[in-house]
């Protein structure tokens, strides 16, 4: 089974631009490209922070870039989403008892559960009582494998100015979930708009780029968020009975593309030392 992870498109209204760039162009470059070599993902899933300040204006700006999608579409929020705009802009979109913005699936791959961690007035994230038991009662009730989707990580990445506004009650949360831990497969998540991957307490787990801007890679104690506008990126997942492969597609990448190996397998001279590349920095 394949799909697609998306996260973090940051969308805004009016035509903008966000931090210099235009998080709706790249949200339309990034349905162009699923669409063209991924139409037979499974589903698409954008992991929250579909627009920047969760107003409506900017819900009909990606509601309008989105909908080229072919692929079935689930749809999360983040800690810059507003729930009473989304679920005006997305009325169709599955929610619990509560109101929260949760889900499940089932799939060949397994049980995906789809979380809400945003908390209102703050950016970090959390999980309440209420939605604790929500997910108890979906893990409760399965049997076979599960995969886990949330906005805010429930982990430390390093990245200081973001461990501040990850999910807070993280161990509350791993309470919840460790009973189940053995069949557990995968945990995605995104606001820390960068590629990582590692494993937490035995669950593997991996992040996605955003589309706009992204966290800048900085460990030290820098007291703001670093960021930067490398590639925007999504992640094309391949999970079978055996593993799960995560793939980081930097989809608007104009990097240089050449083959590697000659036709009959050795490797070319005339390729390696004849090729110049303008604009890229000779390392």
């Amino acid at each position: 089974m394949k799909f697609i992870h998306l996260t973090d498109t940051h969308v805004i209204g009016g035509g903008r631009r966000l931090f210099g760039a235009d998080p709706a162009r790249r949200l339309s470059l990034a349905v162009e490209s699923i669409n063209r070599d991924h139409s037979d993902a499974a589903f698409t899933v954008i992991t929250g922070d579909l627009t920047h300040w969760g107003d409506a204006e900017a819900y009909g700006a990606f509601t309008r870039a989105i909908a080229a999608l072919t692929t079935p579409l689930v749809l999360m929020v983040g800690n810059h989403d507003d729930t009473a705009s989304f679920a005006a802009a997305f009325p169709d979109q599955l929610r619990d008892e509560n109101g929260f913005v949760q889900s499940t699936c089932q799939t060949e791959a397994g049980l995906c559960l789809f979380l809400d961690t945003r908390v209102q007035g703050t950016h970090a994230g959390g999980y309440c009582d209420e939605r604790l038991e929500w997910l108890e009662r979906q893990l409760a009730a399965s049997e076979g494998p599960v995969l886990l989707f949330m906005h805010h990580p429930p982990i430390d990445t390093g990245i200081r100015s973001m461990d501040a506004i990850r999910m807070l009650d993280a161990e509350a949360f791993y309470t919840v979930i460790a009973p189940h831990k053995h069949r557990i497969r995968h945990l995605f998540f995104g606001h820390v708009h960068r590629a990582i991957f590692g494993n937490w307490r035995g669950i593997s787990f991996s992040c996605m780029r955003g589309l706009n801007h992204q966290v800048a890679f900085d460990l030290g104690e820098t007291g703001t968020i670093p960021g930067d506008l490398a590639e925007p990126a999504y992640g094309v997942v391949l999970a079978d009975a055996d593993q799960i492969t995560v793939h980081m597609h930097e989809f608007a990448s104009r990097a240089p593309c050449f083959p590697l190996m000659a036709p009959d397998g050795d490797l070319s001279e005339r390729w390696s030392t004849e090729m110049r590349h303008d604009g890229f920095i000779d390392l």
